[in-house]
């Protein structure tokens, strides 16, 4: 094997690792929304936070004011400083702060110069000892005219305050990141990667636009990440995959084949996002993935959910629309497709939304949960930054819920996977309260 990665800060002893207690899903399912905290322009069940067990959830927050207005207009460095000052906010009101992050996910507008000042402010914000996990998405536009950032954090801690065992992982042929940074988090038993990629430790794309060699590159470095922290393919729950796209399914499915032979039948969940470009030029894909292998290094059994005559792609994949590790549920983007994958409803937004509800429904089902198990939703739709659009499906999709629901984000993208398909919807659940 080659020298390609190396344990970097540990938390806690190898020795207290081995020893730690597991981890605690009985606590009292929590919500979040601090006083005087932003707001959307429309009523709905969405939370900022929500913490079941040892997991922590947070929502995109955003530089909104408590009316839903942008605070600080087309300036970066101060929508920075405010998505922080809301994402710790959230935390410590739900009994954790940025020390027990585990991923950080931003959604931005700009280029490599705003991503790299984007890391760099969240690195002093954060400080140099946290070391979660980073993903950055470039796009167009975000939710509303003049937002150029979008902030989303998940963190673990045991419901007795205690910090859970964790190691870091900087791999050696990944790009170079901030002191703050990993690209690998084991913490328990649950291992984060950031962003996995065909890039060089100083930043350099490798095979330039060329989509099939970077995915072939990319793979076999998610390989070695994943071999970091003592797991493989096979222990992944959910993957992400973003890659420069224009919502034809000929642009996607040669790479998405390549991807699949990585994992066994069945695999895990999925989605994947086209967008219309990365923050370096010519880089063409970047996956992020969750697994679950446990501590002494036995694979932990899952479940899969596949609903008779749920839609499908066109390519033969080994994914499955639902994936259960303990009790965390992931999801991949559900949307308004069927077993043909012809799109249902093509061009309206409401009703697209409400089918691939009522399809996270059904895949919830399988595994005997219900829409009130899910702590977080991320949505991708077609909008070009149109607030209307969003506020459409936002109500729909926060009507699926009992008040309080989940913490939510949602993108705006140019064009999704298939022509006229204008919503993707992934959602984390717990099954913390379900009967054993």
């Amino acid at each position: 094997m080659r020298g390609f990665f190396v344990s970097v800060a540990q938390s806690v002893s190898l020795a207290a690792l081995a020893f730690a207690a597991p981890m605690d899903f009985n606590m009292t399912r929590r919500y979040s929304w601090p006083e005087g905290h932003w707001n959307w322009p429309v009523r709905l069940t969405h939370q900022h936070g929500v913490r079941a067990g040892d997991f922590i959830f947070t929502g995109g927050q955003a530089d909104l004011d408590a009316a839903g207005a942008v605070q600080h207009p087309n300036d970066l460095p101060a929508q920075i400083d405010s998505v922080i000052s809301y994402l710790r906010a959230v935390l410590r009101d739900l009994g954790a702060d940025t020390d027990d992050l585990v991923r950080l996910v931003v959604y931005f507008v700009g280029d490599a110069a705003a991503e790299s000042t984007i890391l760099n402010r969240l690195a002093d914000a954060i400080g140099p000892h946290v070391k979660p996990v980073v993903n950055t998405i470039a796009l167009p536009q975000l939710c509303y005219a003049g937002m150029l950032i979008e902030l989303e954090g998940m963190a673990m801690k045991s419901a007795s305050g205690k910090m859970l065992p964790r190691e870091h992982f900087h791999l050696l042929e990944q790009p170079r990141l901030p002191q703050a940074f990993s690209h690998v988090v084991r913490c328990a038993d649950v291992i984060f990667t950031g962003d996995i990629c065909a890039m060089t430790p100083d930043g350099d794309v490798q095979h330039g636009g060329d989509v099939i060699a970077q995915t072939t590159t990319m793979m076999e470095n998610l390989r070695l990440a994943l071999a970091a922290a003592g797991a493989d393919c096979d222990d992944v729950l959910k993957l992400n995959v973003f890659y420069v796209g224009d919502g034809t399914a000929e642009n996607w499915e040669q790479p998405a084949l390549i991807r699949a032979g990585y994992f066994a039948e069945p695999g895990p969940a999925a989605t994947g996002i086209t967008v219309p470009a990365f923050a370096h030029s010519g880089l063409m894909t970047k996956i992020a993935v969750t697994a679950m292998r446990a501590r002494d290094g036995e694979r932990l059994p899952r479940t899969f959910s596949w609903p008779q005559g749920h839609w499908d792609w066109t390519a033969k994949l080994p994914y499955k629309h639902g994936n259960r590790c303990g009790d965390l549920i992931h999801l991949g983007g559900q949307v308004s497709l069927d077993s043909q994958a012809r799109v249902i409803d093509p061009g309206d937004i409401v009703a697209q939304t409400r089918r691939a509800m009522d399809n996270i429904a059904r895949v919830l089902e399988g595994f005997g949960a219900t829409l009130d198990d899910v702590v977080k939703v991320t949505t991708f739709y077609q909008g070009q930054a149109s607030a209307e659009a969003l506020h459409q499906n936002l109500l729909v999709r926060s009507g699926s819920y009992q008040h309080p629901g989940p913490a939510t984000s949602g993108i705006p993208v140019p064009s999704l996977v298939y022509e006229n398909m204008l919503i993707e919807i992934e959602v984390i659940a717990v099954a913390d309260r379900l009967a054993k």
